[in-house]
């Protein structure tokens, strides 16, 4: 795109993860992940957890649901190629969590407002056990188009500040120049950029 507001970003197949304890419904859970699987067989969802029990309770669950599910042939594959992964600690699974910088991050645990906190990499996040994925797509407010495949390292979702293409504008005085004048000779010259140092020496010469 060449001219207008360019708004476009990073964006591969839908994914989720779900960060759950014990006090996560697990039947929650499960709708999460299917939520996300149904989209498409390249969907990505990650189920994290200190907690094998959990892992193994949420398992079941999702099977319990897959088996009515409409599309469960494409959420199904999508599962196949989808991860549970049990974690020593809570530590280690924001780790993982901030490393796999998920479209969607849903927190299903115990102090989940003070967890979120500790959140550095996700497109969106999905707060308590009454925050599922779907809402944030049709009537949170949120926006719906969000960075995947770790993009959300890099980038946010669209926003209204999406939509305003800035100018930059600097006007030094003789004064000003002067005063920073020697910092970016320095920095030009030890880039080896020797034009981008004259461009100001011939300046303070003037003087």
């Amino acid at each position: 795109q060449m001219q207008g507001i360019a708004i476009d970003m990073p964006a591969g197949p839908s994914e989720v993860c779900v960060l759950a304890d014990e006090t996560a419904d697990p039947k929650f859970v499960a709708a999460d992940l299917l939520s996300q699987a149904e989209h498409g067989v390249d969907s990505q969802v990650l189920l994290v957890s200190d907690q094998l029990s959990v892992i193994n309770i949420v398992k079941q669950e999702v099977e319990n649901q897959l088996a009515v599910l409409p599309r469960k042939e494409m959420a199904a594959k999508a599962l196949a190629n989808s991860k549970a992964i049990v974690m020593s600690n809570l530590d280690e699974a924001l780790e993982l969590v901030n490393e796999y910088a998920a479209e969607h991050l849903i927190i299903s645990y115990k102090n989940a407002d003070a967890i979120a906190e500790r959140i550095i990499n996700a497109g969106s996040i999905f707060i308590g056990n009454y925050s599922p994925e779907s809402v944030g797509d049709y009537a949170s407010g949120t926006n719906h188009t969000l960075p995947t495949n770790g993009f959300a390292k890099a980038y946010s979702g669209v926003s209204v500040d999406s939509f305003v293409k800035k100018i930059t504008y600097q006007k030094l005085s003789v004064e000003g120049l002067k005063n920073i004048g020697n910092t970016v000779i320095q920095m030009a010259e030890a880039e080896g950029l020797d034009a981008h140092a004259a461009a100001v020496k011939v300046r303070l010469d003037a003087e």
